[in-house]
């Protein structure tokens, strides 16, 4: 089991986090001693929920509404962050959705919101965030959210195949970047985790789908929370650029 305060003293942002990955992330942070910061798009009363859940596990939480696709309300985030708790240690870029459909059916404004939030958000945080990571003697360590859709691609998904592949990109080059001055960029590829996302999906796909996961099972949120938390954590501070596909084998 690993140490239940072994984030004590420090700051994490989790973009996307009021509900499914994102929230399972944000919590496992808290329970780990970390405070706590993460975006919401709409829900207010959701965002109020879990700030109300990490609090109660001791730490410090700070919800702020924010488009993670608008650059200038990324950046004003980060420096809320920064003002708040002193110091960012940990962003783990989340926020995602998915316009799936063939791409002859697929709309011009499919394309581009898909494409904004899964990796501008991603390029727009790690940008602000970094202004702070990179001036701590300690560095930091961001973790970016990408899937298996990225890695293989999938019929129905160009967009979001085409933002979680930029996704790949990104960490590789960033992580080239920022590595000299003890910041790390790692990302998970994720496969079929049970969410309500994927809890809506059609019956026969499901089934389709569980029949190509060597594991035979989809994920839980809690155990890619768990996976996120060792990434970021110190035991792994000589891992970087990676991409790690927790997917079940789906993808072997």
């Amino acid at each position: 089991m690993p140490d239940q305060k072994q984030f004590s003293g420090r700051t994490a942002i989790v973009t996307g986090a009021t509900r499914g990955i994102g929230r399972a992330i944000a919590i496992e942070l808290a329970r780990r001693g970390a405070d706590v910061a993460f975006n919401y798009a709409k829900s207010a009363e959701a965002a109020e929920s879990l700030s109300k859940e990490i609090e109660a596990l001791g730490v410090r939480a700070l919800a702020t509404q924010c488009d993670v696709a608008n650059t200038e309300a990324a950046a004003g985030t980060v420096k809320q962050v920064k003002e708040t708790f002193g110091r960012i240690d940990f962003l783990v870029n989340n926020a995602g959705i998915t316009r799936d459909n063939l791409i002859l059916r697929m709309k011009e404004s499919d394309w581009d919101e898909v494409m904004d939030t899964n990796l501008k958000g991603a390029w727009n945080f790690a940008k602000a965030a970094l202004r702070t990571m990179l001036r701590q003697e300690h560095g930091g360590s961001i973790l970016n959210i990408s899937s298996i859709s990225g890695e293989v691609g999938m019929p129905g998904q160009s967009n979001y195949s085409a933002s979680k592949a930029g996704m790949v990109g990104l960490t590789k080059a960033l992580a080239k970047e920022v590595a000299s001055r003890k910041v790390t960029v790692n990302a998970l590829a994720l496969g079929m985790v049970a969410t309500d996302m994927s809890g809506g999906l059609d019956e026969t796909y499901r089934a389709k789908i569980m029949e190509q996961i060597p594991l035979g099972r989809f994920a839980e949120a809690d155990e890619i929370a768990r996976i996120a938390c060792f990434i970021l954590s110190d035991d792994a501070r000589y891992i970087t650029g990676q991409v790690i596909q927790v997917d079940g084998g789906l993808a072997i």
